[in-house]
């Protein structure tokens, strides 16, 4: 039996690169059958469920692109810490000790959290495989369990100076992660392979990887200069900078995702953009970690589409891709003194379109054909006051909203957060949750 349709009619309809009154979106099956004039849609679809959205604006749900959900539960330890102190006292300190019902309450954290800041979609670039893809399924299972839609770069690694339960040696990443592709190709959750960085996975760990992506059309993504040490090892064991090699080893296409190319040059910037490839910047978690500021602008005029990640919470420490939409055009305009270089407009298409391209999924707009992914956002909430004209919608929607504006969330066409509340989990038995596999964490 076809699920019912859904008419939804809110007070403002951000469509089409604007926020329009005296619309409505039509849902059916998941997906986004019609968007258009409300009396009109009304009339045409009088068996719809047809529900009025009032004071709320309807906006697409925003999509993290890069997060590492089981830092979430190392949120506040050795914060400001220069990087290899934070990395050796929080991750490679606790992650080792983590099973896989801690990684499944790791996952369910990090995503409720997101979820009610307004993220629909997110990408767990995940990396612990202390029992072999059973970590891997918890973090499914978590985001199944929510409601958010999942991509999960399966991390590929294999340099043996990190924790045990990080390494897999080529042929089982290899084939721990086809299978995981083989086994989520479609629905609410999809895999994609992540050979880690080329200080911690090997060139054939990446062309492996980049083999699985052509294989099966997806995407693939990789951490890339982050940090200057970073830099500075890979021109002393292959004499390139980090994404001159990579395009040395036949990898950078239109495939490629490279998260936070900090410390990219020039020429690698106009490499990425002539080939296609995509950036996945982050900036909260740049400035805790102290790595430095990516240059946007540069990879803006070279055509590389740009979307927006929290990384993990332990590094960051926020889960909120309007965070980011937020700190993307400040940082930019406090490094350049051009207030022009970045603006809401761009940080819109950053959280949502550009997160969506760099999944390869069909989210990130209000239009037909696209999943019913959107939030519902509270414009009788001070933070999105005032709005006496309708040219403030989208520079208070970037610069001044804050979490108590989220009050609907939609993923799928089901409602996943109503009235600022989490509809599939109980937060109080969450929290018990969390608690519960800290106080094991600090036992063991």
């Amino acid at each position: 039996m076809a699920e019912k349709e859904r008419l939804i009619e809110p007070e403002l309809c951000f469509t089409e690169g604007r926020a329009q009154r005296d619309l409505a979106v039509l849902v059916t099956d998941g997906i986004i059958a019609a968007v258009g004039p409300a009396a009109e849609l009304r009339s045409a679809h009088p068996e719809a469920v047809h529900e009025r959205w009032e004071h709320l604006a309807l906006v697409p749900g925003t999509v993290n692109a890069h997060n590492h959900s089981f830092q979430s539960l190392l949120r506040g330890i050795a914060a400001d810490k220069p990087f290899l102190t934070w990395r050796d006292e929080s991750l490679y300190k606790y992650s080792p000790r983590l099973r896989p019902e801690d990684i499944y309450t790791g996952a369910l954290f990090s995503f409720a959290e997101m979820m009610k800041c307004g993220a629909t979609t997110v990408c767990d670039f995940f990396y612990l495989h202390n029992d072999g893809v059973e970590g891997d399924e918890a973090v499914v299972r978590a985001a199944r369990d929510l409601g958010i839609r999942l991509v999960l770069a399966r991390t590929m690694y294999d340099w043996t100076g990190a924790p045990a339960g990080y390494v897999e040696k080529l042929p089982l990443a290899e084939a721990n992660t086809e299978l995981l592709m083989k086994r989520y190709h479609g629905g609410m959750t999809k895999v994609i392979p992540a050979p880690h960085s080329l200080h911690a996975a090997s060139p054939e760990m990446v062309e492996a990887g980049h083999a699985l992506a052509v294989k099966y059309g997806t995407p693939f993504h990789i951490h890339v200069s982050e940090e200057r040490f970073e830099v500075e090892q890979v021109q002393e064991k292959y004499g390139k900078t980090p994404l001159a090699y990579l395009d040395a080893l036949g990898v950078v296409d239109e495939h490629i995702a490279i998260i936070h190319g900090v410390w990219l040059t020039k020429e690698e910037i106009r490499t990425l953009g002539a080939r296609g490839g995509h950036l996945i910047y982050c900036p909260s978690s740049n400035m805790f970690l102290a790595d430095g500021i990516t240059d946007l602008p540069a990879f803006l005029r070279a055509g590389v589409p740009v979307a927006l990640g929290s990384d993990g919470a332990c590094g960051n420490n926020r889960n909120s891709v309007f965070e980011e939409m937020r700190m993307a055009p400040l940082l930019q305009k406090a490094k350049t003194l051009d207030a022009l270089c970045v603006n809401y407009q761009d940080a819109m298409r950053m959280g949502t379109e550009n997160g969506a391209e760099a999944l390869g999924l069909p989210v990130g707009e209000i239009a037909c054909g696209k999943a019913a992914d959107f939030v519902g956002v509270r414009l009788d909430d001070l933070s999105m006051q005032p709005l006496s004209g309708g040219g403030q919608f989208l520079p208070n929607l970037i610069y001044a909203l804050q979490p108590t504006a989220i009050d609907r969330v939609v993923v799928n066409g089901e409602d996943t957060v109503r009235d600022g509340q989490l509809v599939r989990v109980e937060e109080r038995q969450l929290l018990e949750k969390i608690q519960a596999t800290m106080q094991y964490l600090e036992e063991v």
